[in-house]
């Protein structure tokens, strides 16, 4: 798809239903048939509710932006100021890149290259030297996207849906 112009922003509290929404349809649009549907109901109850999503935005330990054009929400990113793989990091002060998530229409138009951007920015401007992320192994557009920004794969991991745990692929740049 074509995206029209777009500006990115540091998310609000007044983000949080539009930003639950759009990670709700993202993760179920790309990841949804990979999971029984009791286990996709309780992920997304846990991480995609305007609870969830206004918790983080609260946090003092998560940045948040977003990618809209006019009143769209198309893409969000979130970096969590500590990452959850530091036993994996080659850096003194790594974070982790939680969530890189575009519209399902809005794909392919610059948006994730520009969140990263921002998301790298961001990470160096708080003291960051090394950027985290994992990916699931079967998700090649997305291992395909981060390889090509200078992200190498460090590790396996765990990523657990419900009951299902998920082989995937720990990312990481220094930045």
């Amino acid at each position: 798809m074509s995206v029209l112009p777009f500006a990115i922003r540091a998310a609000v509290p007044a983000d949080a239903p539009a930003l639950a929404h759009l990670g709700e349809v993202s993760f179920v649009a790309k990841f949804g048939s990979l999971y029984r549907p009791a286990d996709l109901a309780a992920f997304i109850e846990a991480v995609y509710t305007p609870a969830a999503l206004a918790a983080e935005l609260a946090d003092p330990e998560r940045r948040l932006a977003v990618a809209e054009a006019g009143d769209r929400l198309l893409a969000y990113v979130k970096l969590a100021l500590t990452s959850t793989f530091v036993a994996h990091a080659r850096g003194a002060r790594p974070m982790e890149l939680k969530q890189l998530y575009t519209a399902p229409d809005a794909t392919g138009g610059g948006l994730g290259a520009s969140l990263l951007a921002w998301a790298m920015q961001e990470a160096r401007a708080l003291g960051a030297d090394e950027l985290q992320l994992s990916v699931w192994s079967g998700n090649d557009g997305a291992r395909r996207f981060y390889a090509r920004h200078g992200f190498v794969r460090v590790a396996d991991v765990p990523f657990q849906v419900g009951d299902q745990i998920d082989d995937d692929v720990l990312y990481a740049r220094m930045l």
